[in-house]
C-alpha cells in the first residue's frame, strides 16, 4: 500500500492534496483487442490516436484540469503502455485502474481457474488486482490507483459477484478505493453497496458511478446517506440524459447539502471502439473531457452553485477518495 495520502499516477506518486482539479471517471482509449486484431476498425490509427489524446490532455491542462482517472480495465482493452506514452507527453497526471468489466459473464479462462475449478487454486482475479496495485500493470511499472467493477441490467450474476468479491478483497489488502458502473434506472447502486459493505468495504471508499443518469433524488440521497459518493460522471452523454437535466439534479443535491458526496466527470474517451469518433460527432458532440470546464461549470455557477461547491466537487472530493485508506467492517462472507 502507498504511504498515507499518496496516489499512484503514471509518472509516479503524488500527494492527494496536490491532485488539483480531477476528472475521476474517464477513459483514454477503449478497444476490443481481439476484434482489432482480426477486423481492424477503420477509424483507429494508433499514432494519430496518441497525438489526439496528448493534444486533448494539453487543452485540459490549459482549462485547469490537473488529473484524469482512466477507468479502462480488463474487458475494455486496457493498454497501460500506450497510456504511459501519452502521459509522458502531457502535464496532466493520469491515474490508471484495475478491475474487470463485465455485466454478466467472465471469459472461459476464469471458469477453469480458481477455487474448486479445473485448475484449482486462488482466484486469479484477486491476484491480478493486487498485483496491478502493489507491483504495477503488466511490465510497465505503473501501479493502479483505483478498482473498477460493474453491475448493469443483468444484476448480480454469479460472475459479477465474483468480480465484486475479488475487488473487495483487493481493497481490504491495499486500501485502493472502488468505483462502479451501475444501471441507475434499476437503482443498481443500492445492491452494489449492500454487497460490497457486507464484504468489508466502507461505503466512504465507494463511488457509485453513473448515478448522474438518474433524476430519482430519493435513490441518490439513499446512496449518499449510506456513506457512498455518487458519480455525476456522464456529462455530455446527452443521448442518455441531457446535460441541462443532469445539471438540475446536481443543483438540487447541492441545495440539500450533499456537496461533499458527489464527483463530476464525463465517462468520455479520446477513442472508443464502442462509440467511435464519427458516431460521437453526430450523436453526442459534447461528450468529451472539456465539457465540464467549458460548459458545465459556468452553467452550475450561473444557476447558483458557488466556487466553493465547484472546488468540493472537482478537487476536495476526488482527493479524499483517491488517497488510499484501509477501512470497513469485518466481511460477512467472501464467497462469490
Amino acid at each position: 500500500m502507498s504511504g498515507a495520502g499518496e496516489v499512484q499516477t503514471v509518472r509516479g506518486v503524488v500527494g492527494a492534496g496536490d491532485l488539483g482539479t480531477t476528472l475521476i471517471h474517464e477513459h483514454v482509449f477503449v478497444q476490443h483487442p481481439e476484434l482489432q486484431l482480426n477486423f481492424p476498425h477503420p477509424e483507429w490509427d494508433e499514432r494519430a490516436a496518441e497525438e489526439r489524446a496528448a493534444d486533448g490532455l494539453q487543452r485540459l491542462w490549459d482549462l485547469g484540469v490537473r488529473t484524469v482517472v482512466d477507468l479502462t480495465v480488463l474487458g475494455l482493452g486496457r493498454d497501460v503502455a500506450r497510456v504511459a506514452r501519452v502521459a509522458e507527453r502531457s502535464p496532466v497526471r493520469i491515474v490508471v485502474s484495475t478491475g474487470y468489466y463485465t455485466a454478466d459473464v467472465l471469459p472461459a479462462y476464469f471458469h477453469t481457474h480458481g477455487p474448486g475449478l479445473l485448475i484449482d487454486g486462488p482466484d486469479p482475479l484477486v491476484e491480478f488486482f493486487v498485483r496491478d496495485i502493489e507491483h504495477g500493470v503488466a511490465d510497465t511499472g505503473v501501479r493502479a490507483g483505483m478498482l473498477k467493477v460493474v453491475t448493469d441490467r443483468p444484476g448480480l450474476t454469479p460472475d459479477v459477484r465474483r468480480v465484486l468479491t475479488a475487488a473487495a478483497i483487493a481493497h481490504r489488502q491495499t486500501g485502493v478505493p472502488i468505483t462502479t458502473h451501475t444501471h441507475a434506472a434499476s437503482r443498481g447502486g443500492l445492491d452494489q453497496l449492500r454487497f460490497l459493505t457486507a464484504r468489508g468495504v466502507a461505503p466512504e471508499r465507494i463511488v457509485v458511478g453513473h448515478s448522474g443518469d438518474s433524476e430519482d433524488l430519493d435513490y441518490l440521497r439513499a446512496l449518499m446517506d449510506a456513506g457512498a459518493t455518487i458519480g455525476m460522471d456522464r456529462f455530455g452523454m446527452e443521448h442518455v440524459l441531457p446535460d441541462e437535466r443532469r445539471i438540475g439534479v446536481v443543483l438540487d443535491l447541492l441545495r440539500l447539502g450533499y456537496a461533499d458526496r458527489m464527483v463530476l466527470s464525463h465517462d468520455a474517451a479520446f477513442f472508443s471502439q464502442v462509440t467511435p469518433p464519427s458516431w460521437r460527432a453526430v450523436h453526442a458532440p459534447n461528450w468529451h473531457m472539456e465539457n465540464i470546464p467549458r460548459r458545465i461549470v459556468p452553467r452550475l455557477l450561473a444557476a447558483g452553485a458557488t466556487e466553493a461547491d465547484i472546488h468540493q466537487l472537482l478537487v476536495t472530493n476526488p482527493a479524499r477518495l483517491l488517497a488510499p485508506g484501509l477501512g470497513g467492517g469485518r466481511p460477512d462472507d467472501e464467497e462469490s
